[in-house]
């Protein structure tokens, strides 16, 4: 198929949410839908989700529009974190140079936050979004060398992220607020 661009985190737990932060609907849209759509806006597909089962494949699967280019897949050790689905993308022969990150619970992104990031990775390794002085690392755009850099140990992505060549990128706000709790809905 084609070259890999962009990859969905939908493999956490929700703890904090009390109920799957995926299939959350906001204007009637679930939030993977929602990310799912931004992504393909910017003219990043085919996007790779990545589960943590089967079951929630099939589940992410019935509220993502088909016409969509994705492409599944399992993480191989659940829960883990982000960072080894990361990696195993990265690692893929058909990953683009480079791939956009997202984490699944960020609604509101837009297809100008993406193209921003896409303009001003340049030579770098990685660009991170920031907003209001806090970054992003999970919608960040990456190279594929990144895997040689990261994941050999369990420290945050952003302190990873920081020791190599990266540009930060001033994002909207709200283009990069996550949900973590039913009060971020409001």
């Amino acid at each position: 198929g084609e070259s890999l661009r962009s990859l969905i985190l939908a493999g956490g737990r929700s703890t904090r949410m009390g109920r799957d932060k995926c299939l959350l609907e906001i204007d009637g849209v679930a939030c993977i839908q929602r990310v799912a759509m931004a992504l393909a806006e910017a003219g990043l597909e085919p996007i790779r989700i990545s589960v943590s089962s089967p079951e929630h494949m099939e589940k992410y699967g019935s509220v993502i529009d088909p016409s969509l280019q994705v492409e599944w897949v399992i993480d191989s050790v659940p829960n883990a974190g982000p960072i080894e689905a990361i990696l195993e993308a990265l690692t893929d022969p058909f990953c683009n140079d480079p791939l956009q990150i997202a984490p699944v619970d960020v609604p509101w992104l837009e297809m100008s936050t993406l193209l921003e990031l896409e303009n001003r990775i340049g030579d770098n390794e990685v660009a991170i979004p920031i907003s209001s002085g806090v970054l992003h690392p999970l919608l960040s755009l990456v190279r594929p060398m990144v895997a040689n850099s990261v994941g050999s140990d369990r420290r945050p992505l952003k302190e990873q992220f920081s020791e190599i060549s990266h540009v930060l990128v001033e994002v909207d706000e709200r283009s990069v607020k996550n949900i973590n709790s039913p009060e971020d809905l409001d």
